[in-house]
């Protein structure tokens, strides 16, 4: 046997051993690696499907808050039943010079004779102090109505921002189950090239790394998707639940809609943003309740009346009385709670100031940012979505036809997973500057 021939027969064993090794660690990792596939998910529940405007129904139909808020309004009504009713008058009976103790009555000891009376006081209100009462009772109601009015404008908002947090969570969701089975069917082609020893090992563990990697992003966005359901149900005033829910998602419009002018929406939130009216209700209040002070401040009178029997041993006499009563204010003539009303007066009058100019700040804020947002959809709309899709399914493309690497179609995978983010983020961003804008003008003028 000449050493050329012995040489190829030891290359030829140890291409054998080498085989046989790469063999057993193909089973070995296979076995692994289906060991390490993730069991079967749940079928999820369907998901009961709502529009925002069903939502905000069922808010406002339903939300324990607002419901114990609108009985402010009972109890303010409840004020002007005591507000209209009249001193009651005081009757008074009276029985002197009763012989109970045996002495009698006589010329001797000069007693008697027994006295019977009935009197009535009349107490008599001045300064128009019941209508006053009236008064300010009455604003005390449309007070209260006006801050039920600015309860739904808020809980609309809230409501209709955490429909775009469920929404959001939902296009999120979706996006990293595309992704996730995207890598799953690259695992399981991986798994089969390395079968067929078309691919090392490592190729197969890494594309199974990434596939794990995007499964426990599923598990963050499911959830963040049960929080943002949780959330609205107790907005919906629904019992706690695991159960889905699904919004429809608003349609997004071009921003800066024709009309939309910093003034006339200014305008129109000094027309109908009921805290406003909220502010200038309290301000009525409190000088209606001023004027109850400085009525309070002046003296009543005390009219009465009395019938008097004198029965005496031999005889007996009828008699009547008037009488009238007045305290005399020398100390006491409500200073402290005058002194109260025109501070709360002043400081109401400033409140209401600071609310016309939070009013106006936030029609601002709010139209630059539904502009923003608007202007930032459209962009991303037209700039980055088709480029960062045809990346990605080009990477796909060719990592399939052997012409690329997996780290490249990791890449590629993640830019347009951080590109469709940022789209579900804007969009999202957009519908909720809706909302505040509808919110700070206190009308739909964004539909």
């Amino acid at each position: 046997m000449t050493a050329v021939s012995r040489r190829a027969r030891m290359r030829f064993r140890r291409r054998s051993v080498a085989v046989l090794s790469a063999a057993v660690c193909l089973i070995g990792g296979s076995s692994v690696a289906r060991a390490q596939d993730p069991a079967p998910s749940r079928v999820p529940a369907p998901a009961e499907t709502l529009t925002i405007e069903q939502a905000v129904q069922e808010a406002l139909d339903h939300n324990l808050d607002l419901a114990a808020k609108r009985r402010d309004v009972a109890v303010a009504s409840t004020q002007m039943v005591t507000a209209r009713l009249r001193p009651n008058p005081v009757l008074s009976l009276d029985a002197d010079h009763l012989d109970w103790l045996g002495t009698g009555f006589s010329e001797v000891n000069n007693g008697g004779p027994t006295e019977l009376a009935v009197r009535v006081d009349v107490p008599i209100e001045r300064g128009s102090k019941r209508d006053l009462r009236m008064d300010e009772a009455g604003s005390a109601r449309s007070l209260a109505e006006s801050q039920v009015d600015d309860a739904i404008r808020t809980l609309r908002l809230t409501v209709e921002l955490a429909c775009v947090d469920v929404i959001q969570a939902t296009e999120n969701l979706a996006l990293t189950r595309d992704t996730l089975r995207t890598f799953q069917d690259l695992a399981a082609l991986n798994d089969n090239r390395v079968r067929a020893g078309a691919a090392p090992p490592s190729e197969a563990t890494r594309t199974r790394v990434a596939m794990l990697q995007f499964q426990a992003n599923v598990s963050r966005a499911e959830l963040s998707l049960r929080a943002a359901s949780m959330q609205l149900r107790h907005l919906l005033g629904r019992p706690a639940s695991s159960d889905p829910l699904a919004v429809i998602a608003p349609p997004v419009l071009p921003p800066a809609a024709p009309g939309l002018q910093i003034d006339m929406l200014q305008a129109l939130a000094t027309d109908h943003r009921p805290d406003l009216v909220a502010a200038k209700q309290t301000e009525a209040h409190s000088v209606a309740d001023l004027r109850l002070q400085l009525a309070v401040g002046k003296v009543d009178f005390t009219y009465g009346a009395e019938y008097r029997r004198q029965q005496g041993p031999e005889n007996f006499s009828n008699s009547v009385g008037l009488f009238f009563s007045a305290p005399i204010p020398i100390a006491g003539r409500n200073q402290g709670e005058i002194a109260r009303a025109m501070a709360e007066r002043d400081q109401h009058h400033l409140e209401l100031s600071a609310v016309e100019e939070g009013i106006r700040s936030d029609v601002a804020g709010a139209l630059d940012a539904y502009e923003a947002t608007g202007a930032l959809v459209a962009s991303i709309e037209r700039d980055l979505i088709a480029p960062a899709q045809a990346a990605r399914d080009t990477a796909e493309y060719t990592y399939r036809a052997h012409a690329t690497t997996l780290v490249e179609l990791i890449d590629s995978q993640r830019a347009w997973n951080d590109a469709m983010q940022t789209y579900h983020d804007a969009q999202a961003d957009y519908w909720r500057a809706v909302a505040r804008l509808n919110a700070a003008v206190g009308a739909e003028v964004v539909r």
